[in-house]
């Protein structure tokens, strides 16, 4: 009994004296992760990093916290004075690094949250500084690191007001505009009428030039990487970024975006679109909007590194080098580590769109060329780069493989027996791809045949309501209305299960063809799972590849747009589509009860599709389940008959539905409010927020007012 507690007394012992020098060392690392990590969520859309970055960002604040706290108890004179060095680095640490403020969109409406932690962190600190001070000339280090402190912390509640949505929303807002004086022109127009003379009104509009190439007033210097672009995603988000804040447009900024776009190849428009997006995610997560703000935020920065240098410099000298104990062994730490990460972010700032941007507006000389080359080094080692600036991944979720439970789940018994296994059960069946070129120049060319008969609001509320009825109607499908006419989650569900049927409906009778068919088959399957292949001269290889494409396009935005369905309802219009899903999700599995045997898609679709519906299901089953399971099997069998009762080809048929999808996928991005665009952008990017800002840029949004100006009006008196 006396030896347990005498190991209790030791144990107790060695943790008071280790715990304050192993949290202090925690919240060192965390903002070395953080540095480091942070802002590479822009542009890698890895669940495991956005989770470790959210741990790391939520464990930081606390651990410093802590850690102020423990050390603000029993301090006095006698403090060793190593300990009252931490507490301003304990500080700067709450402020956080450059390449993130905020986690998320809520953590900049927080602002006010964390000016009331600055006033009250810097008194805790202020007063053990004042409380141990005993006239050693180590209490004088404590001095310039305080100030970094409070700089630090001060940027990041700076950003973070900065990003708030009202202070945001306040910052584009123009200035108020009162117009011409109405008034006054009414006071001479009635008085002119009071002297018997008969007045007439003539108003003229004022206009603005349409931006007809290159925006004004900028260079591009060639020996920098999408000079131009950068150029053009600048000048853009000056005027495009009150989209994410739910303001308008003007007449102008709307035409002149139009005929810019419209004048662009594919590739160009949405590079432009990624430098924009990639602007707007600096904007509200990091502290870009302080650190490259000129002439403040270089000198912030030069105060920050000299203070910290000073500092180091000075608690080097006066330490007696002989005799080294291991507190002052973690004060050098947090010295040496201050330093780097202030090196490092000085680096991150060379690195960034800004510089880069500012280097593309001077004119080529030897100097330029020479700073760019330095910067590029930095790049190579750090692994930075100013061109990645969105993951360019679609994540995939498919109804029919969920249902089947088709994809090995590791330890499930264990998850199910702790609660969690439905917790995770969706994200087992999502899969990430890459966003095809030709899916890209698919999307350009349909919303750019579109982006002509936007010439005003009501042909621009007519194209963004449109969910396919369009491509239907061009094609003379009218007899399928009724799948886009429904409500859009209700359409989007019958498309996606139709889109699977349609495809292993066609692959079935490939199979069941003759030869080169089926080799077509094979080569077809060779290259739809990323697998090299060369093209063959063959006209009917020809065809095979042209139906591959249409139907690759097809299934990625089917699964895309289920996966936004199912992870990300706030992106799409509201509705009922979580229930829907879960019905239809039902319906299917009580057909897999009954055929336990089956255990291939393709199998799965065979039986779906063998059901008779010639009686409508809402006349068997009535409207209490939603499930939209055999309405689809009907969607399906009216596009297989294009190919009997029409003469189509599988291509003409596949590039009908894709045209179809793509619809979809635009007037989703058209209703989903900019808030959420900006939402996703912490998570790696989504297409639909391309897709949403191309279609701004292309003219094709009801988010621009319809006047053209102030009308100029004059008195003509006869």
């Amino acid at each position: 009994m006396t030896n347990d507690i005498i190991r209790g007394l030791i144990t107790k012992v060695i943790w008071n004296v280790l715990e304050l020098r192993c949290v202090v060392l925690l919240s060192f690392f965390l903002q070395v992760f953080l540095i480091f990590f942070g802002n590479r969520r822009k542009y890698i859309a890895n669940t495991w990093l956005h989770v470790c970055v959210w741990l790391t960002y939520l464990l930081a604040d606390l651990v410093a916290t802590f850690a102020l706290g423990k050390l603000s108890r029993d301090i006095n004179p006698s403090t060793d004075p190593n300990f009252v060095i931490w507490v301003p680095f304990l500080l700067v640490h709450l402020g956080g690094p450059d390449t993130i403020t905020a986690y998320g969109l809520e953590d900049n409406e927080l602002w006010l949250r964390h000016l009331l932690g600055l006033f009250s962190q810097l008194a805790v600190a202020s007063y053990v500084v004042y409380s141990s001070w005993n006239g050693n000339n180590l209490n004088y280090v404590t001095i310039p690191v305080m100030v970094v402190g409070i700089i630090k912390y001060g940027e990041r509640t700076w950003s973070l007001w900065l990003g708030s949505s009202k202070k945001f929303r306040k910052s584009i807002l123009p200035p108020p505009d009162a117009g011409p004086n109405y008034a006054k022109f009414m006071d001479n127009y009635t008085a002119k009428e009071a002297e018997g003379y008969k007045v007439e009104l003539k108003g003229e509009w004022e206009s603005t030039p349409i931006l007809l190439d290159h925006p004004p007033g900028t260079i591009a210097n060639e020996s920098v990487p999408d000079a131009l672009l950068l150029q053009d995603g600048f000048y853009f988000l000056e005027i495009f970024e009150c989209l994410f804040a739910d303001l308008i447009l003007s007449i102008q900024d709307h035409r002149s975006s139009q005929h810019f776009f419209q004048n662009r190849s594919w590739e160009h428009a949405y590079k432009v679109i990624e430098v924009e997006l990639g602007l707007m995610y600096d904007k509200l997560y990091t502290k870009a909007v302080v650190t490259y703000s000129r002439p403040l935020g270089l000198v912030l920065k030069f105060v920050t590194f000299s203070c910290t240098l000073f500092a180091f410099i000075a608690f080097y000298c006066l330490i007696d080098k002989a005799h080294i104990d291991y507190d002052q062994i973690i004060t050098l730490v947090l010295f040496a580590g201050a330093i780097f990460l202030e090196i490092y972010a000085v680096i991150v700032l060379l690195c960034s769109s800004q510089t880069m941007h500012w280097l593309s507006s001077k004119h080529k000389s030897r100097k330029v060329d020479l700073l760019y080359k330095a910067i590029a080094c930095f790049q190579r080692c750090f692994q930075l780069s100013h061109t990645k600036r969105w993951s360019n991944l679609m994540t995939q979720f498919n109804l029919i493989s969920f249902c089947l439970k088709d994809e090995p789940v590791k330890c499930i018994n264990v998850q199910k027996f702790l609660g969690v296994y439905e917790f995770f059960e969706k994200s087992y069946y999502q899969h990430t791809h890459a966003v095809q070129e030709e899916l890209k120049k698919l999307i350009f060319e349909q919303i750019l045949d579109k982006s002509w008969d936007a010439k005003d609001t009501k042909a621009c509320k007519t194209l963004c309501a449109l969910r396919g009825d369009r491509v239907l109607h061009k094609r003379k499908c009218r007899f399928i209305d009724w799948s886009t006419e429904v409500e859009f989650d209700q359409s989007l569900l019958l498309w996606h299960i139709a889109t699977d049927l349609c495809y292993y409906s066609d692959k079935s009778k490939s199979d069941e063809s003759d030869e080169s068919d089926e080799n077509c088959m094979l080569w077809l399957w060779h290259i739809a799972t990323d697998l090299c292949c060369e093209s063959e001269s063959d006209e009917s290889e020809a065809n095979c590849a042209a139906w591959l494409q249409n139907y690759k396009i097809s299934k990625f935005l089917s699964d895309y747009m289920l996966y936004l369905l199912v992870e990300c309802p706030f992106m799409l219009p509201n509705g009922i589509g979580q229930i829907r899903f879960e019905d239809t999700c039902a319906e299917a599995s009580e057909i897999l009860q009954e055929r336990k045997y089956i255990s291939q898609r393709d199998k799965v679709c065979q039986v779906i599709l063998r059901v008779n519906t010639d009686v409508l299901p809402s006349k068997v089953k009535g409207d209490r389940s939603k499930s939209v399971l055999f309405d689809a099997r009907r969607l399906a069998k009216s596009l297989q008959s294009l190919e009997t009762k029409r003469n189509w080809s599988k291509e003409e048929k596949w590039e009908m539905i894709s045209h179809v999808w793509v619809e979809m996928l635009c007037y989703a991005a058209s209703q989903c409010r900019g808030l959420h665009h900006a939402k996703q952008l912490s998570r790696g990017g989504e297409l639909l927020t391309h897709v949403w800002l191309l279609m701004a840029h292309l003219g094709i949004t009801e988010q621009f007012q319809i006047s053209q100006g102030h009308a100029r009006a004059k008195l003509i008196v006869s």
